[in-house]
């Protein structure tokens, strides 16, 4: 009698499952090809071959190039509102704790994701080359700015912020500080030491909570 242990059948994915799978082996390619040939240098040919999956593939799940970039895009703005919903998790909203580890994340965004950086600059100048594309650019970034949106909302709420202050406006203003600061960052580092983001959240976020300011009387008054 055989003494060998036999392995367990595998269990079969789902078509779900599988579907998934497949996503996720042509996102991680097309991350390392986007970084070795920029997007335009990037083929789906390559792409699809250093996942393992025909062309074919890659167009039933993303429908091409734009929407896989897109997808990679969405994805890490995503992960960068999961962190800052950890942060304030952890300490609470408008503390100096936070606000040092919110600076900690853009330095890292600013010094240490360099590979992606270059390529949101190609995508961008792409993009308004070709109008077309604006629009699904804006779609695919929808979903990371609602889920600042609505981490904004609920900081808002917490802190018992005016009614009228809509969070989809506020965070706007949160995600185009960030995108700026990170690239002035990558030009002049001096110029946005770390703590440099979270105190202008400070200042932003005490604003909207401050009383709004009484008009100064005239000499005709």
């Amino acid at each position: 009698m055989s003494t060998d242990r036999e392995e367990p059948a595998r269990q079969r994915l789902t078509r779900a499952e599988a579907k998934a799978r497949t996503r996720r082996l042509l996102l991680d390619a097309a991350a390392r090809v986007f970084a070795r040939k920029g997007f335009a240098g990037a083929s789906v040919e390559e792409i699809a071959e250093s996942a393992g999956f025909s062309i074919g593939a890659l167009y039933s799940n993303f429908g091409g190039k734009e929407a896989l970039f897109l997808e990679l895009m969405a994805e890490r703005g995503l992960g960068r509102v999961s962190e800052a919903a950890q942060t304030l998790d952890r300490h609470e909203a408008g503390t100096g704790e936070a606000a040092a580890e919110l600076g900690r994340l853009l330095v890292q965004v600013a010094d240490k994701d360099t590979d992606f950086a270059p390529l949101q600059a190609e995508f961008w100048l792409y993009a308004v080359r070709n109008p077309h594309v604006l629009d699904t650019m804006a779609a695919a970034l929808r979903e990371p700015r609602q889920a600042l949106e609505g981490l904004i909302d609920t900081w808002l709420a917490e802190r018992g912020a005016p009614a009228d202050v809509p969070a989809d406006a506020v965070a706007t203003v949160v995600a185009a500080l960030f995108q700026g600061l990170v690239r002035l960052r990558r030009v002049d580092p001096d110029s946005v030491p770390e703590e440099l983001f979270g105190q202008a959240l400070q200042w932003l976020f005490s604003g909207i909570g401050a009383p709004p300011a009484q008009a100064r009387p005239t000499d005709q008054d």
